[in-house]
């Protein structure tokens, strides 16, 4: 039978919300809470959107949010089953949707990792600085590469899973490598259906970010970073409850971002401006669902 290379879940993001189900919304009240906790304005920029999840549910606790992602697809599913938000197609790593307009930008899900090169993410932080309004906040979540440091490797046996959508049932084989050249997580993953479809091959990356390397980064693109931790978050183990305080490590394998853009006068991002995306900007090498 002959495989075809693409992503089963991204290419169908109903079968992403069936996968990876969230009836309580976690990862979007979670950074509801920040937002609120850091009394940040109603303007909210979602990075890396995906189905429009978080997206719709920021915007069902009051907040006027514009969504973006790379995937057309992606955005025709948010579109039809989380309306609200305002939807637009843009390239996360090197983006312009205007002047300086979003009290805050959010990342989840490591969307961020989805930057595998230095260049990609100054083009990240040199876009979400111009976006924010003086003083405004971005909040990300993602993998943590401290978390690598001192630890074997991933798991050398591939890991087995199944799930059951509408009748059909979907096994998957997943194989995880550490490219520590590049600080890349890389993982193949093996689809099949007993539906009679072909398997499908997958290959993806999340770039691993040291905490120390992090601040850094967002110290010279012009933000003072108020919160670096390991958890709680949305996707911990215990997973984050309203009420939670933050965390004072970050030996966990995630990482939880606050930063604020520096309303000094000296403070500027030291990297050239974004280019505006357009429909036609190239596909991420980096597409894959969300862990």
């Amino acid at each position: 039978m002959r495989h075809r290379t693409g992503n089963l879940l991204t290419d169908r993001p109903e079968l992403y919300e069936a996968r990876f189900p969230d009836p309580e919304r976690l990862a979007g009240r979670w950074a509801e809470h920040l937002l609120r906790r850091y009394d940040v304005g109603p303007a909210v920029l979602d990075l890396g959107c995906g189905t429009g999840r978080d997206a719709a549910c920021l915007q069902d606790a009051g907040r006027r949010v514009t969504a973006a992602d790379l995937s057309g697809t992606m955005l025709t599913h948010a579109r039809a089953h989380h309306p609200g938000p305002d939807y637009v197609l843009a390239d996360l790593s090197r983006f312009d949707l205007g002047r300086p307009a979003f009290d805050a930008v959010v990342c989840l899900d490591s969307s961020l990792l989805y930057c595998h090169t230095n260049e990609q993410l100054d083009g990240f932080l040199t876009s979400c600085h111009h976006a924010l309004v003086p003083g405004g906040l971005l909040i990300a979540e993602m993998r943590n590469g401290a978390y690598f440091l001192g630890r074997d490797e991933p798991p050398t046996a591939p890991a087995d899973s199944r799930f059951t959508w509408h009748g059909t049932t979907y096994r998957s084989t997943t194989a995880l490598s550490l490219d520590r050249a590049a600080q890349l997580l890389r993982r193949t993953r093996h689809w099949t259906a007993d539906d009679g479809s072909p398997p499908v091959d997958e290959h993806s990356a999340w770039r691993l970010l040291l905490p120390q390397e992090l601040r850094h980064l967002l110290t010279a693109h012009g933000f003072d970073v108020l919160a670096l931790h390991d958890g709680p978050g949305p996707r911990t183990e215990p997973a984050w409850r309203p009420g939670d305080e933050p965390g004072t490590t970050a030996d966990g394998d995630r990482l939880h971002l606050v930063a604020r853009k520096a309303t000094a006068t000296h403070a500027r991002p030291c990297h050239p401006g974004p280019s505006r995306a357009s429909a036609t900007t190239p596909a991420h090498p980096a597409t894959g669902e969300r862990p």
